[in-house]
């Protein structure tokens, strides 16, 4: 995790609380919900405000510019300008927190930091719907509340004091790893704490307690995850995996330990939308498709103790499903990490990856991956460079600088001029071989073709080895059709080499 204050990293430890400082806590995530919800409608006003008013629509008419210009600048002042008179602004929304809380009963509950950070929390929502980087932010119902609270440092309101946390009169004790075997935790607790997080966590139908101590510098690389000073690339998609080096390359399923529990889930949807469809018959028109509220009326919703079960399952499977995608995603990240710190990787939408496969990416997250390797790769002393799909076109160009479009079902690069190997394989191959130059003061990216015709020798029988290891790997079980390897001459092509 990279701020501006600096790097820092994330310590997370299991709380020990007794049923009495459960309730307290209890309590005040409750009073943090409801004050969110009252702090998010007021600032969704205000931004609903800001774009009827003459001022933004003069505003957006402004040329834009390129980026750094004069044009854009006054743009910008123009927008902050706007913000700042109607109100809406972090400060302002923090303030109007602040007076909700001291209004009510939540203030006998909530600090004042805390308070501050639930306003900053709701701005930043809103601000993303703004810039259309999110969506409308939804209000949080009494079943889904606040799963974390945190402060603004250490020295306030949830603070981490030698071995215990306290929270106004609560004092919490921590349950540490006595083992640490690999020194994380030790390594972690001699660095300054800047701002602890108490996180609320529903685990088999019980309610457990975290703090997560947010700490300054990078976390301790374990001696068993090797680093390599160089450059790697990686082809990622939905199901499958592809990365090379100038040493190494594989290809496989994307998470390939991720339980498939796609039934189990369906299973329990439609026993649910039975039981919803049996107790409000009355908001359901003939053809079975869910009543539009009338007259500015919400629908009244009625759920019964076995529909609550049902959600609660559903809940603890999607929790299991993390839990294992989490730590597929931290093995992976080392791999490609050991293979060479400065990872290159094209720049794709992975919300396009969500309408075309939606359960896919479900369960396997590749945007959360490349969030996971982007802070491996800092901690490891590289970086992830992306670069744009649209002026490469690695899955189309061949290193002898031909340019074929190819359906997706073709998996193999077969080119006139010999080139033959995995498709995946060889777009993470090329993408070694992606150069910056300058243009018009603007960088651009593309493939240093020469470059990689020289390092095609070395790099062919790396990929023929990692086709070699994905056949061995068949004979334990189906792998997804994009490998390739369905086709009779696929295979063949991997034999003979």
């Amino acid at each position: 995790m990279s701020r501006k204050s600096g790097p820092s990293f994330v310590l997370e430890l299991p709380l020990v609380v007794s049923p009495h400082e459960s309730r307290v806590l209890s309590a005040r995530f409750e009073a943090g919900r409801q004050l969110y919800n009252a702090v998010l409608g007021e600032a969704l006003r205000r931004l609903d405000l800001m774009k009827q008013s003459k001022a933004w629509q003069a505003a957006r008419k402004m040329p834009q510019g390129a980026p750094k210009s004069p044009e854009q600048k006054a743009r910008a002042a123009a927008f902050s300008l706007i913000a700042e008179t109607i109100g809406f602004t972090d400060y302002d929304i923090q303030s109007y927190a602040t007076r909700c809380k001291n209004a009510c009963w939540i203030g006998d509950h909530l600090d004042a930091h805390t308070t501050q950070k639930i306003g900053t929390r709701a701005f930043l929502a809103a601000q993303r719907y703004q810039f259309r980087t999110g969506g409308r932010p939804r209000f949080k119902p009494k079943w889904k509340a606040l799963e974390s609270m945190e402060a603004k440092s250490n020295a306030t309101a949830i603070r981490w004091r030698d071995d215990h946390v306290e929270w106004g009169k609560l004092s919490l004790k921590v349950r540490f790893d006595r083992k640490d075997k690999h020194g994380v935790q030790t390594f972690a607790l001699q660095k300054p704490v800047r701002f602890c997080r108490i996180v609320r966590r529903t685990i088999r139908g019980k309610t457990l307690w975290f703090v997560q101590l947010v700490i300054a510098g990078f976390p301790k690389w374990k001696e068993k995850n090797p680093i390599r000073n160089g450059k790697s690339a990686i082809d990622i998609g939905p199901s499958t995996i592809a990365a090379v080096s100038e040493t190494d390359a594989f290809l496989e399923k994307f998470c390939a330990n991720v339980p498939d529990l796609q039934k189990a889930i369906r299973r329990i949807q439609r026993a649910m939308d039975r039981s919803r469809r049996g107790s409000n018959p009355e908001n359901y028109n003939k053809d079975g498709s869910v009543k539009k509220p009338t007259s500015g009326k919400r629908l009244q919703w009625v759920f019964t103790h076995g529909y609550l079960r049902l959600r609660a399952r559903l809940k603890e499977l999607h929790r299991v499903l993390a839990a294992y995608r989490r730590t597929e995603h931290g093995k992976l990240a080392n791999r490609v990490v050991a293979m060479g710190n400065t990872v290159m990787a094209e720049k794709l939408s992975y919300k396009a990856f969500q309408r075309m496969f939606g359960k896919s990416v479900r369960d396997r997250a590749p945007g959360e991956f490349m969030d996971h390797l982007r802070r491996k790769a800092e901690s490891a002393g590289g970086e992830v460079i992306e670069f744009p799909t649209r002026t490469t076109k690695l899955s189309q160009s061949c290193h002898c600088e031909a340019v074929v479009k190819k359906p997706l079902s073709q998996r193999w690069h077969d080119c006139p001029c010999g080139v033959c190997a995995q498709r995946d394989l060889y777009s993470a191959y090329l993408a070694l071989h992606v150069r910056s130059y300058k243009k018009d003061e603007n960088q651009v990216w593309r493939l240093d073709t020469e470059s990689a015709r020289k390092g095609w020798c070395a790099a062919e029988p790396l990929l023929g080895k990692a086709m070699s290891d994905v056949v061995q790997t068949a004979k334990g079980g189906p792998l997804p059709a994009s490998f390739g390897l369905n086709l009779k001459k696929a295979r063949d092509r991997v034999v003979l080499s």
